[in-house]
């Protein structure tokens, strides 16, 4: 796959910094992709020049990268099964044809597609384990390596979260069908957070997490067991969750459990700032307190939460209280960060009945408050300690291209309301992930080839997928 060129100074004409916009700034890089200083620029020879608005790249806080195979193939309707549950059977179908030299080709494909439009880093919630049937790879991470090779060859940062994933439903009923390539036991999960762990600590642009499927999936001993045992074996790693996404999940928690699932977990479970709750759409006022305070991230998915009729996750409500929430790509239906964006502004004053409703007091760009909350909330359930762009961070940068009909002739704050707003286009013309140059004037080097084997992949699930 293609070769990025390395970057160790950049010379930026007008960067989005902490404190605001600046011009002419000179960004130094490390040989390990971090940002080592901005400053002024001065005389130094620089290996390249970026004249559109720069941005930060947006983490990516929640992907499920094989459901790009079923994107748009669930639209039609089904008696019965017009809710999440019955597009979950669809998803479960396609899914249980995925090989490993599927899985890799699928993931290389939409990695590609992210980065192209400015994700620099994805957090992959990863469950698809083991064979068809459940029967255990040869190498017991032989999908997690497939994820390694796709992002490698994408160009973009893997955060892998493999998933714990044990029980059928809040009764612990054993995992059936297409779900059994998903089990692993408490014991047989850290064995595989160990391969991951190592593989991860390899290269400077992986890194790992913890995850549970859901509450329904596991038992709630087995997730107290294993929050003891990361707060021994691995603190400092994010820990993510899907909760409370659909109202009947809520209500099968409550007849269960005995209290609501965001409840149950800020009550039971010592959830801080390492947590993200992901989707976490059916919260009351007390549960969204709850999270703010102890600084959970909210992981919103708007694009995929909207398609599935999950519902709207109170955000104006939960900023106000000092909560963090970064967005992700879900069910890959999009790709694009500011399609994300838009329809998180979008959801809230439909609600509201107002405009211009994410962002800080004070601020007057709506573009760049959701941003700001993005990269800030996002990078911290990829487990960065340093967001945005300042040294110690990541040297992840978006440009903007200020040639574009929707963004010329724009102020820098102009230009990016308009790029989340009003640009239909791929308004992005340079992308650099850890200090490696992988989109230039929009373009990525591997995406042909990754498009034609992701294509043949498409071609072989439809031949083997039962109809």
């Amino acid at each position: 796959m293609a070769a990025f060129r390395t970057i160790r100074r950049v010379r930026c004409e007008q960067i989005q910094l902490a404190d605001g916009w600046a011009r002419d700034q000179l960004l130094e890089i490390t040989a390990e992709g971090l940002i080592a200083d901005v400053g002024p620029v001065g005389e130094e020879t620089v290996d390249l020049v970026l004249t559109g608005p720069v941005i930060p790249g947006i983490p990516n806080l929640h992907s499920h990268a094989h459901q790009r195979a079923l994107a748009g193939l669930t639209e039609t309707r089904t008696p019965g099964k017009d809710d999440f549950w019955g597009w979950r059977d669809l998803m479960y179908r396609v899914n249980n044809a995925i090989t490993p030299d599927d899985l890799e080709s699928i993931a290389r494909c939409v990695f590609v597609e992210m980065v192209k439009q400015g994700y620099t880093v994805v957090a992959e919630f990863h469950y698809l384990h083991h064979a068809p049937g459940g029967d255990q790879y040869v190498q017991m991470d032989e999908m997690s390596q497939r994820l390694w090779i796709a992002a490698e060859d994408a160009g973009i940062s893997l955060v892998l979260l493999p998933v714990l994933y044990t029980y059928g439903g809040f009764d612990q009923r054993p995992l059936g069908g297409a779900q059994v390539r998903f089990y692993n036991n408490l014991e047989n999960y850290l064995i595989l957070l160990d391969k991951v762990r190592k593989a991860a600590d390899s290269m400077a642009n992986r890194g790992y997490g913890l995850a549970v499927h859901s509450l329904r999936a596991v038992a709630p001993e087995q997730l107290t067991a294993l929050d003891r045992i990361s707060r021994v074996d691995y603190p400092d790693i994010p820990f993510h969750i899907h909760v409370a996404e659909q109202l009947n999940e809520v209500e099968e928690c409550i007849a269960l459990l005995g209290v609501r699932p965001v409840q149950w977990l800020c009550h039971e479970i010592d959830v801080d700032h390492r947590w993200c709750f992901v989707h976490a759409t059916h919260v009351n006022s007390r549960e969204l307190e709850s999270m703010a305070e102890r600084g959970v991230v909210v992981g919103l998915c708007p694009t995929t939460e909207a398609n599935l009729g999950d519902g709207l996750f109170p955000a104006t409500e939960f900023v106000a209280l000092g909560g963090k929430f970064g967005i992700g790509s879900d069910s890959q239906i999009c790709s694009n960060p500011a399609r994300e964006l838009q329809l998180l502004e979008y959801g809230q004053r439909l609600k509201h009945h107002r405009r211009a409703l994410m962002m800080e007091v004070g601020e007057r760009h709506n573009g760049t408050g959701l941003v700001q909350w993005a990269v800030a909330g996002g990078g911290r359930a990829c487990g960065r300690l340093l967001t945005g762009i300042t040294a110690g961070a990541p040297a992840d940068l978006i440009e903007l291209d200020p040639d574009s009909p929707r963004l010329a002739v724009r102020t820098t704050d102009e230009a990016l309301d308009s790029w989340i707003f009003s640009a239909a286009d791929n308004s992005v013309r340079t992308v650099i992930a850890m200090g490696r140059e992988v989109v230039t004037e929009g373009r990525h080097a591997g995406e042909a080839a990754a498009t034609e084997k992701f294509l043949n992949t498409l071609r072989r699930l439809a031949a083997r997928s039962p109809k």
